[in-house]
């Protein structure tokens, strides 16, 4: 049950089911007090009409046991004088708001009828000529009993004066059961209705919902047997449509491809850096085991490079595994130039001196030491080819600065200059390791220069051009 009620069809359906159950609650509401109201004003009026009828026979001078009446049980008449006693009525009229009406001759009958003479609280006064009657109406809901039948009337009551002078009050029902009774039917037919509507509307709700969902329940079902089988070459059906599940599904498959990349440097990375692990570490353990058995041929010089050269691949390794890491820079302010200067002049070793160019001013944010690695990288991959000249030079550009490290050797070819910034890669040519590279200096100046919010690339063969955001 719980599963049921947790699935997204089910969430679908009741909510679409509830909205639609407030708002035909609401309209059904509203359509039920807007006929009641005017069904009742249709009762009033033609309570109205009965009235003025009445009323206009009395204005014209007929006689008051002569008056043309209705009949009772269709609109009840009373017409009473000013002191409330009953000078007409319908002839099935026994009472009116529970008090009888009498024998409905002139002069006689009950007094104090409601709505009529001194009792009325809305008389306003207005006096009338002989033979006239009052525009203005009174509604008043009421019973009335006709031929011993007690029923609800809306009642209309208003002023007349025969031609004599007297003014009598006419009061004419219209039954308020023909209202009730069509209010009524219009309620229960919503009552019957509204269940099987909101039966209709959830189940229309869930099939569409589930026909929609489908293509998910496939991009799950594939993504858990992805999960099971770990084979990230595998991708996701993508449904046709163009709608948010095929954005989700394409995206999911963008999302696989990348991870199958990610996995597949990684394994790359791994074998790699075993690679070039096990030569140094080899030529090592071959001095060191030739050094016990023979000290005399020990090549101190020879471990000694190789110590270094492990040192360096181990560094690099430990580096590139905290950039993967997404290891954030500080935001610490350096001048590229006094860096420049400060990494020139500790490199008295170098096998083709470095000349340093124009030195602009301009500070970048980032970490001094991973920029300092970048530019020693740099320069260690210009030392190695370069001829004769290796030259660094620091430049503004608009809101960049641009760090050049150039040599005359033979540059690298166009279609290899994205590919060098690769992890472990080493041209066949010129750019070959030869002083035991392991092809990992450019991939960590590239990555640390992104992680910085700028680029390295390769121009014009041999120069390479590190472009950094100017500090804020």
């Amino acid at each position: 049950m719980s599963r049921v009620l947790g699935s997204v069809r089910a969430r679908a359906a009741a909510g679409a089911t509830v909205v639609v159950a407030l708002a035909l609650i609401a309209a059904g509401t509203a359509v039920l007090l807007v006929l009641r109201s005017h069904l009742t004003d249709q009762v009033g009026l033609q309570a109205q009409v009965a009235a003025r009828e009445v009323a206009s026979q009395i204005a014209t001078g007929t006689a008051y046991d002569k008056l043309d009446l209705p009949d009772g049980d269709e609109h009840p008449v009373v017409v009473a004088d000013e002191q409330g006693r009953v000078l007409a009525a319908g002839d099935e009229v026994r009472a009116v708001d529970g008090k009888p009406v009498g024998g409905a001759k002139p002069g006689a009958g009950s007094a104090g009828l409601p709505g009529s003479g001194d009792d009325d609280d809305d008389d306003d006064g207005v006096q009338l000529k002989p033979g006239e009657v009052d525009d203005e109406v009174d509604y008043r809901d009421g019973t009335a009993n006709v031929d011993g039948k007690v029923a609800d009337y809306r009642f209309a009551v208003l002023e007349a004066k025969d031609t004599h002078g007297a003014q009598v009050t006419v009061r004419a029902g219209s039954a308020l059961s023909p209202e009730r009774d069509a209010v009524g039917s219009v309620r229960t037919a919503m009552l019957i209705g509204l269940p099987l509507l909101l039966v209709v509307v959830a189940g229309v709700t869930w099939l569409v919902t589930r026909r929609a969902l489908r293509p998910v329940e496939g991009i799950r079902g594939e993504m858990a047997a992805i999960t099971a089988s770990t084979d990230l070459s595998r991708r996701v059906p993508v449904p046709a449509s163009q709608d948010e599940v095929g954005r989700l599904a394409r995206t999911t498959n963008e999302t696989l491809a990348a991870l199958e990349s990610s996995v597949e440097r990684q394994r790359r990375f791994v074998a790699d850096a075993s690679h070039e692990l096990r030569s140094p570490i080899a030529s090592l353990r071959t001095q060191l085991e030739v050094g016990v058995a023979h000290p005399e041929l020990l090549d101190v010089p020879g471990a000694v490079e190789d110590t270094v050269r492990l040192q360096r691949l181990a560094a690099d390794l430990l580096l590139l595994a905290r950039l993967d890491a997404g290891e954030r820079p500080a935001d610490a302010r350096i001048g590229l130039a006094a860096m420049v200067r400060e990494e020139s002049s500790q490199r008295v070793a170098d096998r083709v001196p470095v000349q340093i160019g124009e030195l602009a001013d301009g500070e970048v944010a980032g970490s001094r030491s991973q920029l300092g690695r970048v530019l020693g990288n740099l320069l260690d991959n210009a030392q190695r080819h370069a001829v004769s000249s290796v030259r660094v030079a620091v430049v503004r550009d608009g809101e960049w600065v641009v760090l050049r490290v150039e040599d005359d050797g033979p540059g690298v070819p166009e279609s290899e200059r994205e590919r060098i910034f690769e992890r472990f890669v080493r041209l066949d040519d010129a750019r070959a390791r030869d002083d035991g590279g392991a092809g990992l200096g450019l991939a960590i100046a590239r990555d640390v220069a992104e992680r910085h919010g700028g680029s390295l690339a390769v121009r014009a063969g041999s120069v390479f051009e590190l472009r950094l955001p100017v500090a804020g």
